[in-house]
């Protein structure tokens, strides 16, 4: 699957849920790997966020993103639109610290991705399908995420209420996103608006852009003290129920929009996920942990992707013979046993590390480690027999490898007798006059001990 952005910039506008403040925003096409993100116009520097769950800072309520002087919170709606729409790259303008609630739901957001149109981009999408299950569980709330085709989610929520009772709601996929969870509205009890209040939240909520549940009707007192907090003085409340005239979108709308809520954080993770998750009372704190913990389970999913597997009872491509009649280099200089793999855009190469390396001899004799210059020796072999296969070389003894150059050169852990190190090369640009520059990575077990970038030149012997 290809990223996508979208084909030119729109604009909304309307007051921020929890600041109260008129805030615009300006949507507009970002390049490819840019992900979401933020950036605070109304600041002298326009710094810039990017909607990551490392910069996550405060879950009551919203979801905030901070990042030095940028901070934006209530993000969970047009990330969710963002999300459910697939759209991968997009750089928000806003002049103001919160994105605006409008209806309370994610299809505002949802038509003017629509109508700015969506593109194709020339990369990949990051798409990580779930190979264990991960549970998260924060007091009372599980969110469980188990492998799966395609991203299913289910929602469970229990407010101990008897006028919104359990509900559950169930996305199968993201085609069903638009119609079915996009338009579920925000929530709130009645006796929760005024300690929000008193915390310096909600302040732009409204009945036109929330569903208010009313489980017990307020004394008079009470109303009034409520009327005046959030400038309604005609607010009636009757009897319990919805305090909203309109009716609800959805039977189970409050499940729908928890629904919402999580998708949009849970893109937090940078990826997305094929897998089903089933959220037991999900709200942002145990929303943004789940995404945590995919971002992760993805990071050592990458890891275990890059380690070459090395099977010694598998036939190699070269062994020992194949090798030397490839390579000028000999005893004691040979530091390659096998190549393991070869193709057109990279290598894998096998050392087998000894007590018997005549280096040993000199090089910490009472506690033997493999020098890291010679780490980058053998990596430097591997990439010539690479170099030679992709240029074609047919008498490869009659060409030698020179370096030209070593860049970002880092050794990460120590390599003794006994350890089988793994060479893999990646061609980092296609071959010109003979120069190749790879990426070289050395592993041991599931470790990477060493690294480099690694620019080589083939010369024909005169």
């Amino acid at each position: 699957m290809k990223q996508q952005t979208i084909q030119k910039a729109i604009s909304l506008a309307g007051k921020g849920l929890h600041l109260g403040q008129e805030i615009s925003i300006l949507l507009q096409p970002a390049e490819v790997n840019s992900g979401i993100q933020f950036r605070r116009v109304d600041l002298p520097t326009q710094p810039i966020v990017r909607a990551d769950a490392q910069f996550v800072s405060q879950t009551q309520r919203s979801t905030t993103l901070t990042k030095g002087e940028a901070v934006v919170t209530t993000v969970e709606h047009v990330l969710a639109a963002c999300a459910g729409l697939g759209v991968d790259n997009l750089l928000i303008d806003i002049d103001g610290g919160e994105v605006p609630i409008l209806d309370g739901s994610a299809m505002p957001f949802v038509r003017a991705l629509q109508a700015a149109g969506l593109i194709e981009q020339d990369a990949p999408r990051m798409v990580f399908k779930l190979e264990q299950p991960i549970t998260v569980r924060y007091e009372d709330s599980e969110i469980t995420i188990m492998p799966a085709e395609a991203l299913e989610i289910t929602t469970l929520i229990d407010f101990n209420s008897k006028i919104l009772g359990q509900q559950f709601a169930y996305m199968r996929n993201l085609a069903d996103f638009e119609s079915q969870i996009a338009p579920a509205r925000t929530f709130v009890f009645l006796h929760e608006i005024q300690p929000l209040l008193n915390k310096g939240l909600i302040k732009g909520g409204d009945i036109d852009n929330a569903v208010i549940f009313v489980e017990n009707v307020p004394t008079e007192a009470e109303l009034q003290q409520l009327a005046e907090q959030i400038g309604k003085p005609y607010m009636r409340v009757e009897r319990e129920g919805i305090l909203n005239l309109t009716a609800l979108h959805f039977s189970n709308e409050p499940a729908r929009h928890k629904l919402l809520d999580l998708l949009g954080d849970i893109s937090l993770s940078g990826v997305q996920l094929c897998a089903r998750i089933v959220a037991h009372k999900p709200g942002h704190t145990i929303n943004t942990m789940a995404a945590k913990a995919i971002k992760q389970a993805y990071k050592e999913h990458c890891k275990s992707v890059e380690i070459p597997k090395y099977d010694p009872t598998k036939k190699p491509i070269y062994d020992i013979n194949d090798i030397s009649q490839r390579l000028q280099h000999r005893y004691p200089f040979l530091l390659l046993d096998k190549i393991i793999e070869l193709t057109d855009t990279y290598i894998v190469g096998v050392k087998n590390v000894t007590m018997n390396e005549p280096f040993f001899m000199g090089h910490f004799p009472n506690n033997p480690v493999m020098p890291g210059v010679l780490q980058i020796e053998a990596m430097a072999q591997t990439g010539g027999l690479f170099v030679f296969k992709v240029a074609g070389v047919d008498n490869p003894l009659e060409w030698d490898t020179y370096f030209l150059r070593i860049n970002n050169a880092k050794f990460r852990d120590k390599v003794i007798p006994g350890d089988t190190l793994i060479f893999k090369l990646e061609l980092m640009s296609p071959i010109r006059r003979g120069l190749c520059e790879m990426r070289a990575k050395a592993f041991v077990g599931n470790k990477i001990v060493a690294e480099a970038e690694l620019l080589a030149q083939i010369i024909q012997r005169k």
